[in-house]
C-alpha cells in the first residue's frame, strides 16, 4: 500500500522524467499537481480531469501558447502530439522564465 490514500492529491503529485528533455522532475513542493516540465515546459497526456490520471493516450504534449486568466494567472496551453487534445496548465513559479517568454513571441 502506498504512502497516500487512493485518489488523494499526494498520490498523484509525484515526480517524473520529462517526456521531451529527460529531466528528472520532482513532485511539486507545494502539493499542487506537477503537470509539466519546468525546464522545457512539455507535458504528457495523462489526465482527463486535473489529477485523475485517467487519459489513455499518454502522448507528449507540446507547449503551444501562453494565455492569461484573471482567476489562474498565466497558463500554458499544451496540445497533444498524438490526439490533438488541448489542456491549460498554470505556469509554475519554478518554470524556466525564458521558455515561457519564448512561447509568447510571434513565430516566423
Amino acid at each position: 500500500m502506498g504512502l497516500y490514500a487512493p485518489g488523494s492529491r499526494g498520490e498523484e503529485n509525484t515526480g517524473f522524467a520529462c517526456v521531451r528533455c529527460g529531466e528528472l522532475i520532482p513532485a511539486h513542493p507545494r502539493g499542487s499537481y506537477r503537470n509539466h516540465c519546468p525546464r522545457c515546459l512539455w507535458s504528457r497526456h495523462v489526465d482527463v480531469f486535473p489529477g485523475d490520471r485517467a487519459a489513455h493516450c499518454l502522448g507528449p504534449m507540446r507547449p503551444v501558447a501562453v494565455d492569461y486568466s484573471g482567476k489562474k494567472g498565466y497558463v500554458l496551453i499544451h496540445r497533444c502530439t498524438v490526439c490533438a487534445a488541448e489542456d491549460r496548465n498554470r505556469v509554475a513559479p519554478d518554470d524556466d522564465f525564458d521558455a515561457v517568454v519564448e512561447l509568447q513571441r510571434p513565430s516566423g
